[in-house]
């Protein structure tokens, strides 16, 4: 992605993250159609199976495409050898003309930008995430000026930076916290004088702790920064990201969830979930079994609800809950914590009143919510949780409200 660096002499940055092709052989890394947002989508089928970008085809031409690269970098001239062209000389005397290679021929600089826009560079925008086991960050940073200027500058240097962003919730007197920085010095102070000086970077990182995740709050990104260092002025900066998935393995022990709500002597009822740990695409069932109905009740509905919380009263709380005093977080903790909650949907599961045994059954797909699904983050360096509730409504004639909530674990079991 190109970048203009505001009040930098005309200088842009070109920062072009190429994933390794071994990474994208064993699925560690793959393509994804779009960032992760906190925001709804109005498109039902936005989280389909059928993505407009076929993996597993693009995966090949990109290896593709890379191999046939580095083979026409090998070779030293292009094309076929021509035979030499001879001359005679004022003597009669045959002489050799020097030979002077071919020009590359226009397919040659077709593949490079196809391997340009493949790589994220150029027009396109496809995006990569990648495993957070062992996966190094490398690519391309283009320091792009204008023909016949020149810049002067006191340093350039690249970082790979794993952050995550509290925007109202300070924690520790910081709006943000680097639980990664890696830096690489490229260059001392000096001046530019070439249109294009290229760049490239590459970080080796054992691990990713935390998946990326962009929330309403919150935020935890991995950024690959090129910092352009000036006298007497603030240096230039700027960002492009990468995304990071963590996939974990399935639970050994997945307990079914069984619990009995009501009013004392007008409502009994019996709800049951088959298991309480669901991967992102996975589908949650259960039945609802009414023991005891002596209200009129109007509809039912089941939702599935996040909640965002951050601050100080997050580590309080999850100190508390680690030495055998759970608390509610902020209740009491004397914490400073922000709180967002978010619908991700709901939908009717009965319309008119149940009678005394009756049975319901509940079905919902997990793959159908149009929202980015994360997994379930616990208290994540004790400055946010990230947690999923399964509410279940119940609305009676006059149009009271008896709810229920009940935590459920979501986990990744893919990359994408």
């Amino acid at each position: 992605m190109v970048f203009g660096l505001g009040g930098g002499g005309g200088l842009t940055v070109d920062i072009n993250i190429h994933p390794p092709h071994d990474g994208i052989a064993n699925g560690q890394v793959v393509p994804i159609d779009h960032p992760p947002s906190w925001k709804l989508n109005k498109n039902v089928y936005h989280n389909s199976k059928k993505k407009c970008i076929d993996y597993k085809n693009h995966n090949q031409q990109l290896l593709m495409q890379q191999m046939q690269m580095q083979q026409q970098q090998q070779q030293p001239m292009y094309g076929q050898p021509q035979q030499q062209q001879m001359m005679y000389g004022n003597n009669g005397q045959m002489m050799m003309m020097p030979q002077q290679p071919p020009p590359p021929p226009p397919q040659m600089n077709m593949n490079m930008n196809m391997n340009m826009n493949m790589f994220g560079g150029g027009s396109s925008q496809v995006l990569y995430a990648y495993s957070g086991q062992c996966q190094d960050v490398q690519g391309m940073a283009n320091l792009i000026l204008q023909p016949g200027k020149r810049y002067d500058h006191n340093g350039i240097k690249i970082q790979f930076l794993g952050r995550i962003d509290m925007s109202h919730a300070i924690y520790e007197g910081r709006p943000h916290y680097d639980f990664i920085s890696l830096t690489k010095e490229i260059y001392p102070p000096g001046t530019l004088y070439q249109p294009q000086t290229p760049i490239p970077f590459h970080f080796r990182t054992d691990t990713k702790p935390y998946e990326t995740y962009h929330g309403r709050n919150v935020s935890v990104r991995y950024l690959l920064r090129v910092i352009i260092e000036r006298k007497f002025l603030p240096p230039l900066t700027k960002d492009e990201e990468v995304i990071v998935h963590i996939c974990k393995p399935e639970p050994t022990y997945n307990e079914a969830i069984k619990m009995e709500v009501g009013i004392e002597e007008c409502l009994h009822i019996e709800f049951t979930y088959t298991k309480r740990f669901y991967h992102l695409n996975d589908y949650i069932q259960g039945k609802i079994h009414f023991l005891l109905v002596r209200i009129k009740i109007k509809y039912m509905e089941l939702a599935v609800i996040r909640r965002e919380t951050s601050g100080e009263g997050v580590a309080v709380a999850a100190m508390a809950s680690a030495n055998g005093n759970p608390v509610g977080v902020g209740g009491g903790s004397g914490g400073s914590v922000v709180t967002e909650t978010q619908t991700l949907t709901r939908f009717e599961i009965m319309d008119g009143a149940p009678v005394k045994g009756e049975v319901i059954p509940v079905k919902l797909f997990l793959g159908g919510i149009a929202a980015d699904l994360t997994p379930t983050f616990d208290a994540g360096l004790n400055r946010f949780t990230v947690k999923y509730y399964l509410n279940l409504v119940l609305v009676d004639e006059e149009d009271r409200r008896y709810f229920k909530q009940q935590e459920i674990i979501l986990w990744r079991k893919d990359i994408g």
